[in-house]
C-alpha cells in the first residue's frame, strides 16, 4: 500500500496555458516518465453512498470529507489501483492499494467482499466503510495528465486536459466506453501539489494564471448530468 500526505492546489487554465507552461517547465524540471507528448491516460470509477453523501460534502466545502475511485492507466491493464484520498485541512491525504483485474472488477459489481483477500489494514477500512455506507459506482472520469516532478519537497507538477466521463457504464476496462466531454476541451486543471514550500519560478507561473485558485473536483464534473452540475 502507498500512502502520501500533501498539500494541493489547482487552477482552470486555457490549453494554450498547457502548451506554454508545459514548454517553459521541460527546461528546468523532469518530465515523469510516462509523460510522452501531451502526457498519459487516466480513467477513475467514481464510489459513492446511496444518498451521493461525498458529492454533497465537496460541494458545501465540508473541512474533512473522502473519495473513494478505482484508477487505470490502460484499459488493457491486468490491474487497478483503489484509492482514498482524505481532505484534511490544507492537506490532502492519499492511500492506494493495488488490485488485480478479476477483484477490481468483481467491486465494479458491487462485491467488495474481495478487499478480504488482502492483508493491508486499508482494504479491510475500506471493505466496513463501503459496506457500512452502501457505496455504489457512480460515474467514470478519462483524461490525460502530462506531469513534471521535482525531488525537493516532493513537488509534482500535472496538467489534466481532455476531460471525459459517463454516467451509464462503469467498466473501466473497456476499450469501447462511450464518453462525453464535461469540461470545456480548450480548457484543463493545473495542480500543484508539494510538501513544505514551493520554489519561486513555480510561484511565478501560478501569479500568471488568469483566474485564481479553484476547487475544481473531476468527480463533481463526472456527476454533470444526474447532478446537473454547472462550471
Amino acid at each position: 500500500m502507498n500512502e502520501v500526505l500533501r498539500q494541493e492546489k489547482k487552477f482552470l487554465i486555457s490549453l494554450a496555458q498547457f502548451y506554454q507552461y508545459s514548454h517553459n517547465l521541460s527546461k528546468i524540471l523532469q518530465v515523469d516518465s510516462h509523460s510522452q507528448d501531451d502526457g498519459y491516460m487516466i480513467r477513475s470509477l467514481y464510489f459513492d453512498t446511496l444518498d451521493d453523501k461525498d458529492y454533497h460534502e465537496k460541494e458545501e466545502g465540508v473541512e474533512l470529507r473522502r473519495k473513494i475511485r478505482l484508477r487505470i492507466y490502460d484499459p488493457k491493464a491486468n490491474f487497478a489501483l483503489l484509492e482514498m484520498k482524505q481532505k484534511q485541512g490544507p492537506l490532502q491525504k492519499k492511500r492506494s492499494l493495488r488490485l488485480n483485474k478479476e477483484d477490481a472488477q468483481r467491486m465494479i459489481q458491487g462485491n467488495y467482499s474481495v478487499l478480504l483477500k488482502y492483508k493491508e489494514p486499508f482494504a479491510a477500512e475500506c471493505f466496513s466503510l463501503m459496506n457500512m455506507l452502501c457505496y455504489r459506482p457512480k460515474t467514470v472520469v478519462t483524461y490525460k495528465r502530462k506531469a513534471f516532478v521535482a525531488n525537493a519537497n516532493d513537488i509534482r507538477v500535472t496538467f489534466d486536459h481532455h476531460i471525459i466521463g459517463t454516467e451509464s457504464s462503469f467498466d473501466i476496462f473497456s476499450d469501447t466506453l462511450v464518453e462525453n466531454s464535461i469540461l470545456d476541451p480548450y480548457l484543463g486543471v493545473l495542480e500543484v501539489k508539494f510538501n513544505g514550500f514551493l520554489f519561486a519560478y513555480i510561484k511565478d507561473m501560478l501569479n500568471e494564471c488568469d483566474t485564481s485558485e479553484v476547487s475544481v473536483s473531476k468527480y463533481s464534473l463526472g456527476r454533470s448530468v444526474s447532478k446537473h452540475y454547472l462550471f
